[in-house]
């Protein structure tokens, strides 16, 4: 048994070293054996968890959640202190001097007169910060990491803000059906190429219509599953119909949830 005592209520530092106590020689020996790499997953599920709480207003899921990421961060920075990197503190502090010097109008004599020019300030001060010298480099630097849909997105407005745009919405529509047409007429060794160029074309679209193209296919996925229940209540052996019976069932679900307004 380890030397630590125990409260009714913990702060942040009891986590740091609860944290340092899990990777000791006599601490768990599944959290010694943790990489960066190990549980780099474990990072991504457990924001997209902190994501979910948020979508569903769920305040007390969310303070567990965010509660599960803090433990990734201490985590990681355990791993880096025991190699004599840096720790928590060196974390804490970068992040305070990055805020400090993106927020000079609040924090030194930079005069701004609306939000836009606060985003303007903070993506030259980031590039400067970065030493991004060119366009590229700031659209080398947006993460590979990242969902698909996300990152077409941003790099797709940094191009924007160096002038590479269409000028209307529905120029980036007709790019879509330029592409949909590609996609039509590939041979098997260019369909890959062609269906990626249709989607970051569709996300241009979405972009332009001030629409997040991640949150608005993850909405499309949720509204395909209700009509497929839909479709499963009308008719329980759905396996036993053709296709043209299936597609006829799923107008009749359609129109079922525009009905009632769904």
């Amino acid at each position: 048994m380890v030397d630590f005592k125990q409260k009714e209520n913990y702060t942040f530092d009891d986590l740091v070293e609860i944290v340092r106590i899990l990777r000791a020689p006599n601490g768990c020996m599944w959290d010694r054996e943790q990489t960066h790499k190990s549980i780099r997953r474990n990072f991504i599920e457990e924001t997209y968890e902190v994501v979910e709480a948020i979508d569903t207003d769920n305040t007390e899921l969310l303070k567990e959640e965010l509660g599960d990421v803090l433990l990734q961060v201490v985590f990681h920075a355990c791993i880096e202190q025991e190699n004599n990197v840096f720790d928590i503190n060196d974390v804490a502090d970068g992040v305070c001097k990055k805020l400090i010097y993106r927020h000079p109008h609040v924090f030194a004599k930079t005069d701004v007169n609306s939000t836009e020019e606060i985003l303007t300030n903070w993506d030259a001060l980031k590039q400067k910060e970065k030493n991004q010298k060119t366009v590229t480099d700031s659209l080398k630097s947006v993460a590979r990491s990242l969902p698909s849909l996300i990152r077409a997105e941003k790099i797709q407005k940094k191009a924007a803000k160096a002038g590479f745009d269409w000028q209307n919405v529905n120029q980036a529509i007709d790019k879509v059906r330029e592409e949909l047409y590609e996609i039509q007429n590939a041979n098997e060794n260019a369909i890959n190429e062609e269906v990626g160029d249709m989607l970051f074309a569709a996300v241009n679209v979405a972009r332009m219509l001030k629409v997040e193209p991640e949150q608005a296919l993850e909405k499309a996925a949720d509204k395909f599953i209700v009509r497929f229940e839909n479709m499963e209540q009308m008719e329980k052996n759905l396996a036993d119909l053709s296709f043209d019976e299936l597609l006829s069932l799923w107008k009749q679900a359609k129109e079922n949830k525009q009905r009632k307004g769904e």
